[in-house]
């Protein structure tokens, strides 16, 4: 899917498509970020033997991912 992406901004103007990319980058950067910071959460839950964290943690882990 990624080089599908690539080759068709091959087609875009320069200007445009950096700015697409970086923004590509950022939404990837942030859901990731994301993501460990719940998986971060949830390994806390587990220490605390929080069941109602965990499984909460656990779908937003799912709804992310």
């Amino acid at each position: 899917m990624e080089n599908n992406v690539l080759n068709d901004l091959d087609r875009v103007d320069p200007n445009l498509r950096d700015e697409m990319l970086a923004e590509l980058f950022l939404d990837q950067m942030m859901n990731d970020f994301l993501k460990n910071k719940v998986i971060e959460e949830n390994d806390q839950s587990l220490k605390k033997k929080d069941k109602e964290a965990f499984l909460r943690l656990t779908e937003e882990l799912k709804a992310i991912s």
